[in-house]
Formats: C-alpha cells, sequence, structure tokens
C-alpha cells in the first residue's frame, strides 16, 4: 500500500472530493483524503494523503497558506466570486478613478488580525447544514466572524477593473470574501475573478503534479509515481529527530510515554519543553511524533507504527 503525500495541482471545474475519486481509480486504493477544501474554480496546489499519511490531513490543513487572485472591481455577485449571481454594479467611472496608491493602502490595511465572516457559499456548517446547502435554497443564516491572519498581501499589478493580489494567510482565510471586503474598502464593491493556490506548509506548486501526469506515471511504472510521494516524515522537518533505544521500543510500539534516556538526541541536545521530535528506531524506520513535556518525559502526539504502513 502507498503511503505518503502527494502535491497535486487541482485544475479549475473539480472539487477536492472529485479529486480524491479520481486518485483512488488510478493508484487503486481506497484510503485517500485531502487536506481541506479548495473551491471548484480554484486551482493549484492540493495536498493528498495516502495510506496512513491520512492521519495528517488535520495537521496539513492547519497550515499557512499563500494564493494569487484576481479582484473585480465594481461588481458585487452572491458567492463573492464571478461564478455567482450580480446583485450590484457601480458606476464604471467611479472605479476607473480609482489610484494604485489607494488601493495598495487599502490592500495593506488587511494586513494582521482580521475579523472575517464565512461566506454563506460555504462548506461550514450552521444547525447541521452546510451553508452553501442553506444558499442555494435561498436563506441567509447568521455566521460569526472568525477571528484570522493576513500575514502579507501583496499588489501584484492594476489593470482596472481587475486587480492582482498574492495574499499569504492563516488557516480559515476565505480569499472570495476579502476580496469582497477590499472592495467594499475601496467603495465600489469587488468579485474574485481568479484563485491560484501557490503554496500550503511545505508544498508548493512547483512540485505539484496534474492527476493526468500521475494517471501516465502509474500506466508507464508505479515506481516513477512513488518517486514523487513525500514520505511521512518529511512534514516533520522541522523537528529534532530522536532514535529510540532497542529496549523502548515495547513502550513506543504501544503508543507510550518515553523517558529521556531512552531517546537519543544527535549531539546530545536536549529539546526544551513543548519540543515536537520525530521518533525512528535504530534502523531509521519512522515511528511516530512526541512531544517533550517538564518532567523529561516524551508523550505521543501522532503515530504512525511500520504495521500501519
Amino acid at each position: 500500500m502507498l503511503s505518503g503525500m502527494l502535491c497535486i495541482y487541482k485544475e479549475a471545474g473539480f472539487t477536492s472530493n472529485d479529486v480524491v475519486a479520481k486518485l483512488r481509480g488510478i493508484v487503486h486504493m481506497r484510503k485517500i483524503g485531502h487536506t481541506g477544501t479548495l473551491d471548484p474554480m480554484a486551482e493549484g496546489v492540493l495536498p493528498v494523503c495516502l495510506g496512513p499519511a491520512t492521519r495528517l490531513c488535520d495537521m496539513i490543513a492547519d497550515r499557512d497558506k499563500v494564493y494569487e487572485c484576481r479582484l473585480k472591481l465594481g461588481v458585487r455577485t452572491d458567492t463573492q466570486d464571478m461564478t455567482g449571481q450580480v446583485l450590484s454594479e457601480a458606476d464604471p467611472q467611479a472605479v476607473m478613478a480609482l489610484t494604485e496608491d489607494r488601493i495598495r493602502e487599502a490592500a495593506a490595511s488587511f494586513v494582521g488580525d482580521y475579523d472575517q465572516v464565512p461566506p454563506m457559499y460555504s462548506a461550514l456548517k450552521v444547525g447541521g447544514k452546510k451553508l452553501y446547502e442553506l444558499a442555494r435554497a435561498g436563506k441567509t443564516v447568521e455566521r460569526k466572524p472568525r477571528r484570522i491572519r493576513i500575514h502579507a498581501l501583496e499588489v501584484l499589478s492594476v489593470d482596472l477593473p481587475c486587480v492582482r493580489i498574492r495574499v499569504a494567510c492563516s488557516k480559515g482565510t476565505y480569499i472570495r470574501t476579502l476580496c469582497e471586503d477590499l472592495g467594499e474598502k475601496l467603495g465600489t464593491g469587488g468579485a474574485m475573478d481568479y484563485l491560484l493556490r501557490t503554496r500550503v506548509g511545505i508544498f508548493d506548486l512547483k512540485d505539484a503534479i496534474r492527476l493526468s501526469e500521475a494517471e501516465a506515471l502509474m500506466k508507464e511504472d508505479p515506481r516513477l509515481l512513488e518517486e514523487r510521494i513525500i514520505p511521512i516524515d518529511a512534514f516533520f522537518g522541522d523537528c529534532p529527530a530522536a532514535e529510540a533505544a532497542p529496549e523502548a521500543m515495547r513502550f513506543l510500539l504501544n503508543g507510550n510515554a518515553l523517558k529521556r534516556s531512552q531517546l537519543r538526541f544527535p549531539g546530545g541536545e536536549r529539546p526544551a519543553p513543548g519540543t515536537r521530535v520525530r521518533v525512528y528506531d535504530r534502523e531509521g524506520s519512522f515511528y511516530a511524533v512526541y512531544e517533550a513535556g517538564r518532567d523529561g518525559r516524551y508523550t505521543p502526539v501522532r503515530m504512525f507504527l511500520p504495521a500501519d504502513r
């Protein structure tokens, strides 16, 4: 069974679930999961987890993300993007009168913490119903603002009525909503016209492969596709590595806490409390991620036992 992560380039028109369904057919396995919904109109990076790596789906989804998008000023839609029904349009002269300096100033005002109201056309649930299901039924419900963070917002180009921007943001950020809010800030309204996700944590656009490429590699030689699979422990590459002593293996296999004396760190380092570490056996097989405690004990965060692979 394949195990690890694939960086898929999701093409426009596919849902995230479509990608999983098609990939299941390509690699002939059921245990596959994606790492967060990407709008059908959106393109770009969609990390997909295979086999035991599905345990990482929530952790990958929590990572910061980077997007490039095009905002069309002067229009408001019910979906906050140009796939929806137009609700109103601003005076074209008011849009064309906007200066690049004013647009950049407005964009910069969103950097930092930002209380964002989730859109009605989203997969969030209220009262057990997905918001987009309610929206399609013509219903609008109150949504509580959610605190998100915009790490950076760069205006790439201005060609009115369109503005291209790059956004680095925390999990839970709706770029459609950001576009609409920026349009409101400028007094003209706005809707997202294009969206490309270029990064999710360690997963970068330059490493992404299309489903058609994955299928071609699988047909030519499954080992060629396996070469594109990112191993599970690579996701924790920023965590120090530790080797479990032979006498600690029975505790590790059972997911028990480990003592500092049962772990060997290169260079004899002693990770600070709260530090997460990658735990391997003497042969270099990856088993788990543990966290250092103040009492000198290490407790399991996520297990990836060889028997699961």
